[in-house]
């Protein structure tokens, strides 16, 4: 606590006690999340890169993709760059505001991964159990209304939870972990927090569950509808789900170990509590790209354009 009286008296400070022998290990641990972030920038930002600059992938399924590329970035920049700050500081602390703001975007960024993955689900099943509808259900303007869905819903729902944690008055001010997630700032409320608990219960439920059961609805139909056509009809189909199924399974498993975590916060070793808690932030973000960078052949296509285009550059300067 001596640190934060180093601070304005006029803000709230809270001190981020999560990092595990920190002193020792500095160094070592910003060149790992600096090289992990650095990757998760250029392998996303590569792809998406790849759709913009392509009018052959302006196409629902590729849109989506971009989207939910875009996510992980908005996800990552909510973690990194701050993380890297306190990496490199004497003292790890951050405002009660700026504490609910990182809050807010990782838990906004979670929200509509799920929304995302269950509007890809939607755009997949069409695509396969009804093809000849496809072009007039799954239009350009369908594909905003439902990247809008996917980013105003969850920032509806994540906005009341950091507003009633705002309104909490604060009895500690040390948090065991290294960024900021609305079930520990509660912890630190003073007073019966049962009202913020019941409404986080009812918001983890309404965000992961009926996008589940609906990539599982999905996933049965397609799987039915595979199983009654030909081997090529079974490839080419499984050659477009299986990348959203392999990232869908990932994110679904790094939630479950955010959730276990955050429950039993204090029952686990904190250092694999810590690793736990940032699999979420890490997973996804860097495996999703290359996934579909290595799965989905337009993509993949367009890589190794770029890749040999720069080959011949080198070349072509090498020699003047």
């Amino acid at each position: 606590m001596k640190a934060l009286m180093n601070y304005s008296s006029d803000i709230m400070y809270l001190s981020l006690e999560g990092h595990v022998e920190l002193e020792k290990y500095r160094y070592v641990y910003f060149v790992i999340v600096v090289t992990l972030y650095l990757l998760i920038i250029s392998c996303n930002g590569l792809v998406i890169y790849i759709i913009f600059t392509n009018k052959s992938l302006h196409e629902p399924m590729y849109i989506f993709i971009a989207a939910l590329l875009c996510n992980a970035l908005f996800g990552s920049t909510a973690l990194y760059p701050k993380l890297l700050t306190d990496l490199l500081s004497e003292v790890q602390v951050i405002s009660f505001e700026s504490c609910i703001f990182q809050s807010f975007c990782i838990y906004t960024y979670g929200a509509s991964e799920f929304t995302l993955l269950s509007a890809m689900a939607y755009d997949r099943y069409v695509s396969i159990c009804n093809p000849l509808q496809y072009a007039a259900t799954v239009k350009m303007s369908t594909v905003k209304k439902l990247l809008c869905t996917c980013w105003f819903v969850p920032c509806c729902e994540i906005g009341i939870t950091a507003i009633l944690t705002y309104q909490r008055k604060l009895c500690t001010f040390n948090l065991n972990r290294i960024y900021c997630n609305n079930s520990s700032l509660i912890k630190l409320a003073c007073g019966d927090s049962s009202v913020s608990n019941i409404y986080g219960l009812f918001i983890l439920s309404i965000s992961v569950f009926p996008p589940l059961i609906y990539i599982f609805f999905s996933y049965i139909r397609i799987i039915s509808i595979c199983l009654k056509n030909s081997k090529d009809f079974r490839r080419k189909a499984l050659q477009t789900c299986l990348p959203h199924l392999v990232i869908f399974i990932n994110f679904s498993i790094t939630t479950c170990f955010e959730i276990i975590n955050t429950r039993f916060e204090g029952n686990i070793p904190h250092i694999f509590s810590m690793i736990m808690s940032l699999e979420n932030l890490i997973i996804p973000p860097l495996l999703n790209p290359i996934i579909y960078g290595l799965k989905l052949k337009e993509i993949l296509k367009m890589i190794k354009k770029i890749i040999l285009k720069s080959k011949t550059n080198i070349c072509k300067t090498n020699k003047h």
